[in-house]
């Protein structure tokens, strides 16, 4: 027996060992032990053992007994998450990202603090967790990246490339905030932190800071202030910060102008280098290794920002922060824009229509309760914004009362909160670089769980589309020439007018063109394929149909909340500034063509699939090219039931997975202590 496996056993062999001979039955169960035993799935019966060879055997037989079929809950080719573990962190450390630390505490103490709350939660019950679930239950049902699930309806194939464009802008911008941070990360291993006092060679006269005038504070001043005490005190409030100065003069070199890229600045370039390859070694292997680095990824921010809570609640003012952060004001609630931005900030933080979530479930085995997952993560997302805004207003209400400010003026969103008011924050505690070391690698982290999502899209749509062996078997080549081309292309973002650029892609990419799309996917799978159709599919992914809650929300309420989204940002659109700056209306113009290139996708697809459609008459092409494809559904056959169970014996050209034997006619060879090997007919 040994012999025989070692020698190479012709792929997808089956043995079958009586138990009558027990030293034969030992010899055979040593056998799976040897080398290359990742290629041999052993399995006992209560009267035999069976042993099957061939690539991706082992866990093939899933409890299969003799005379009786194969099972199997997972993809051979494609692969499946180690266990489910692995893909709620990863999915946790997609949705939780730097918007969470940046962007939510900005809103609720702009749009009325707690009072933003109702709203939020509000739109989090009726769009967020029904779209997620819904992403969720499509790219798991199919086990199809964002491309390969529009068998469901041909001609919407483009909505899938326009996920792809936005995640490759994405991806191309998103990682430059993390080279940022790794850049920071390594300025903060010293024993003071560069942008801590104003005598380095790039500060200017203006520069003054927090620890240079430390007494002056608004509570400390009598009514009258002396004149000399007045100037001290409005150049305190009208100051320009060391931490200004460092991200602006050093950092990043700022030009004057969008169109002004001076040169490119060799230290971001090395981190944006360094931060490319850490995403690359991490995804080399695809899930099989980006599964056990999300352990780490999704899990320490917490940690960190359990430190940073606890550190910042004993500060002096942190109370005051956390006031501001959370007292309700109720009149607010009556504003559209409070509204508008609680349904953008859930749409946007959780990832919806960037096709990362559809991709992360195409890995899940088919039976995974994804309704479950849905909630959790969501739930998820939702808490750790809210716990972030502890963290960051602790510390700005400490800031704010050293300097006797309010807090509002010292608040600030996106990278000026990241790279600016939080560092400088951090220059007043005691071992100001461990702070630091601790708040950059948390972001590093953050950003990194988001961009192994976006990557990973990329890496599957294409692979999937191929859909052969050949590019399945080098998938790590893919990974690195789409990580490569990642890097080529934000190279520009590293010169003096990158964080223009930055700025511009993150205010346009994934705008409007990421709501465009999400309504576009609910109304096909709800109102083209039919809304019945798919929770049936759901029930027999699940063994239950989607609650009547989920029902109401995926056919009226989440569409029409997104539509109103769209709505919002078109009404409430604003010239985009940084700062002082005013971006030309060329720029804007870029901007919009940006926004544009994913949304266009879809009609330009479906015109495309129409005319390569069959059919006589106009009518006769639209229900042809709309229909969903012969090899929709489920991609393994055991799972292909009901109105899926295939008619014909497939073919390796369906692209549908099955065994390499005839499940109704196999030749085993029969290994036994009485009888000479020998050929048996058996169903398997």
């Amino acid at each position: 027996m040994s012999a025989l496996l070692e020698a190479g056993a012709p792929e997808g062999s089956v043995f079958l060992l009586m138990k009558e001979d027990q030293a034969v039955q030992a010899e055979a169960l040593e056998a799976c032990s040897l080398k290359g035993a990742r290629k041999k799935a052993c399995e006992c019966g209560p009267d035999a053992t069976i042993i099957m060879v061939g690539k991706g055997a082992k866990g093939m037989l899933n409890g299969a007994m003799p005379n009786e079929a194969i099972k199997k809950d997972h993809s051979l080719q494609r692969g499946n998450w180690g266990n489910q573990i692995e893909f709620v962190l990863t999915s946790v450390g997609y949705a939780v990202g730097l918007g969470n630390v940046w962007r939510f505490p900005y809103l609720c103490y702009r749009n009325g603090g707690g009072a933003f709350l109702i709203p939020y939660f509000i739109m989090v019950t009726f769009c967020g967790i029904p779209v997620f679930f819904m992403e969720l239950s499509f790219g798991q049902f199919a086990s199809q990246g964002c491309l390969g699930v529009w068998r469901i309806s041909p001609m919407f194939k483009g909505v899938g490339y326009g996920m792809i464009v936005v995640s490759t802008y994405i991806g191309i911008y998103y990682n430059m905030v993390v080279s940022i941070a790794f850049y920071y990360f390594f300025s903060s291993l010293t024993s003071v932190l560069p942008w801590t006092y104003c005598d380095n060679p790039w500060n200017t006269p203006d520069c003054v800071s927090v620890l240079d005038n430390p007494n002056i504070t608004k509570s400390v001043q009598p009514p009258a202030l002396p004149g000399n005490v007045s100037q001290a005190l409005n150049l305190t409030l009208q100051r320009t910060s060391p931490s200004e100065e460092y991200w602006k003069f050093y950092v990043l070199k700022m030009s004057d102008d969008i169109g002004n890229f001076g040169e490119v600045q060799v230290h971001l370039l090395s981190c944006l280098f360094v931060s490319w390859v850490v995403v690359f070694l991490c995804l080399m292997q695809g899930i099989r290794t980006s599964g056990k680095v999300v352990y780490f990824t999704a899990t320490f921010p917490y940690v960190v920002l359990t430190i940073l809570f606890f550190r910042g609640m004993t500060l002096e003012g942190a109370s005051t922060g956390i006031k501001y952060y959370l007292t309700p004001q109720w009149d607010k609630i009556l504003e559209a824009k409070v509204w508008g931005d609680a349904a953008s900030q859930i749409f946007y933080s959780l990832g919806c229509a960037w096709g990362g979530l559809i991709t992360m479930a195409s890995y899940n085995k088919f039976h995974n309760n994804c309704y479950r997952d849905s909630v959790v993560i969501s739930i998820t997302n939702c808490a750790t914004s809210i716990y972030a805004g502890f963290v960051i207003f602790s510390i700005l209400g400490f800031m704010a009362n050293h300097l006797g400010e309010d807090v509002s003026s010292v608040a600030e969103h996106g990278p000026g909160l990241a790279f600016v008011a939080y560092p400088e924050a951090l220059t007043l505690l005691p071992i100001a670089p461990l702070w630091s070391l601790l708040f950059f690698f948390m972001l590093i982290l953050m950003g990194l769980g988001t961009q192994f999502c976006l990557l990973e899209t990329l890496v599957t749509a294409l692979v999937d589309e191929v859909g052969n062996e050949w590019i399945l078997q080098r998938k790590s080549y893919v990974t690195l020439g789409i990580a490569v081309a990642g890097f080529l292309l934000g190279i520009p973002l590293t010169s003096q007018a990158g964080i223009y650029w930055l700025l511009l892609m993150d205010n346009y990419a994934a705008s409007f063109s990421l709501v465009i799309i999400s309504c576009i996917m609910c109304v096909c799978i709800m109102y083209i394929y039919g809304h019945q159709n798919y929770f049936q599919d759901i029930q027999m992914m699940l063994g239950f149909p989607p609650p009547l809650f989920f029902q109401i929300c995926w056919r009226v309420i989440s569409p029409a909340i997104i539509f109103l989204i769209l709505i919002f940002l078109l009404i409430q659109y604003e010239t985009i500034t940084y700062n002082e700056y005013q971006y030309p209306s060329w720029a804007e113009a870029i901007g919009f063509l940006m926004a544009l290139s994913s949304v266009i996708c879809i009609p330009f697809y479906a015109l495309f699939y129409f005319r390569i459609t069959d059919g006589d008459t106009f009518l006769q092409r639209l229900k042809n090219s709309t229909k969903p494809s012969g090899d929709w559904g489920p991609a393994l056959l055991e799972h292909r039931t009901g109105r899926y169970a295939p008619t014909i014996p497939p073919s390796p050209e369906d692209g549908l997975e099955f065994q390499p034997l005839d499940p109704d006619k196999a030749q085993i060879p029969m290994v036994g202590s009485n009888d000479p090997i020998r050929l048996q007919d058996s169903q398997m």
